[in-house]
């Protein structure tokens, strides 16, 4: 593996970082610890977009015909890193420009493309998705929220939780049940959040302001062509849209970020002085570049024109570890920035409280790295 970036890669990630530099106000890392679908940081975000679409940084994996620069995952993965080392200013749109408009790009018919995708290319769309219900989190198989189609309308009812963003969100990316099958029974609705019949109840939560709900569909009519893809094509279009939204993540940058800045602290105040913080400390820094490698790997695959796999659950859960273990690290030798002393610290404690559920429960990728990846036999029942 090749760990040297090219001329041009450094030259875009230098623009990108004199962009935020020059962009971000001067009280950022206070103003950052609102939570990513917080109102103020929703606000925000939508005029950072704004300005980052202005110098075309906000899309450029895309292709030039839908508005990007066509560049390669590297770029992506560069963009995404930095972003998350400023403390996501993207708020809720990182999912729109990671995961939701390549997924629109790929599956979406004409008419929701030119509908959905200027939006987003422009900064100015935000997205929930519909996924996890009560009873069916990580296990999405068994969804029951239920769509029947009546004429040229779905009927929708049911429930989902720990939505983000829904508060706030213009549209979702719906998961519903059109037949009993269990996989192929799921479809897709791109439904617009203030269809009549959808109510939205905040659940209060210690990672931020606004940013989990649940939400109810009581009879909800929405148009037959609210339909993304086929009917039962769900199951298809996830495993390609997920891969998309766990490597568009780079949470193992922001880990390591804060994890130099509370060694920095921890020198300055004499707290570096022990064998235990340092060694604690590697530990951290190893986690974080063994997430950080193991991310590269599935970029090189995506890089390459080829398919991402199961593998991407490694990298995944590697990610996880390095989140926890810094956050660890900041409670235990720095527990005073969790009031405020460092603000920085404190919101990569925010983030990284989610590390392990956001985007799939951790146990999850555990259970896929074990059967998809190493092939383990099951224990017989």
């Amino acid at each position: 593996m090749n760990f040297e970036w090219t001329p041009e890669e450094d030259a875009f990630r230098k623009r990108l970082q004199a962009f935020l530099a020059t962009t971000l106000p001067e009280d950022w890392e206070r103003f950052s610890q609102h939570g990513p679908a917080s109102p103020v940081l929703t606000r925000y975000a939508e005029t950072f977009c704004g300005k980052l679409a202005q110098e075309r940084l906000l899309t450029p994996h895309w292709p030039k015909e839908i508005g990007g620069e066509g560049l390669d995952p590297w770029h992506q993965t560069i963009l995404a890193e930095e972003m998350w080392v400023a403390g996501e200013p993207r708020g809720g749109q990182y999912m729109n420009i990671n995961w939701i408009g390549p997924t629109l790009i790929k599956y979406g018919s004409k008419a929701q493309q030119e509908r959905y995708l200027p939006p987003i290319a422009e900064g100015r769309a935000l997205w929930c998705q519909g996924f996890s219900e009560p009873g069916s989190g990580s296990d999405l198989a068994s969804l029951r929220t239920r769509a029947v189609l009546e004429g040229e309308h779905y009927r929708v009812t049911g429930q989902k939780i720990w939505t983000s963003y829904a508060g706030l969100a213009d549209t979702c990316f719906l998961l519903c049940r059109t037949s009993e099958d269990r996989k192929r029974g799921i479809s897709i609705l791109l439904v617009p959040m203030d269809t009549p019949g959808i109510t939205v109840r905040q659940i209060p939560s210690l990672i931020g302001e606004g940013d989990i709900h649940e939400v109810f569909f009581d009879d909800m009519l929405v148009p037959a062509d609210s339909l993304f893809g086929a009917e039962g094509q769900a199951w298809e279009i996830i495993a390609y849209s997920l891969v998309n939204e766990r490597l568009g993540i780079p949470r193992y940058s922001l880990a390591r970020a804060a994890l130099d800045r509370a060694v920095s602290v921890l020198v300055q105040n004499g707290g570096w002085s022990s064998d235990a913080v340092k060694i604690e400390a590697a530990h951290c820094a190893a986690l974080c570049e063994a997430a950080r490698t193991s991310s590269y790997a599935i970029v090189t695959t995506r890089a390459r024109g080829q398919q991402v796999g199961p593998e991407s659950s490694v990298a995944r859960f590697a990610t996880v570890m390095a989140e926890r273990r810094v956050a660890e690290f900041v409670v235990e030798y720095l527990p005073e920035a969790l009031a405020d002393a460092h603000p920085y610290l404190k919101m990569h404690h925010q983030r990284g409280i989610v590390a392990g559920i956001a985007a799939g429960a951790a146990e999850i990728q555990l259970n896929i790295i074990a059967n998809d990846v190493l092939k383990l036999p099951r224990e017989p029942r």
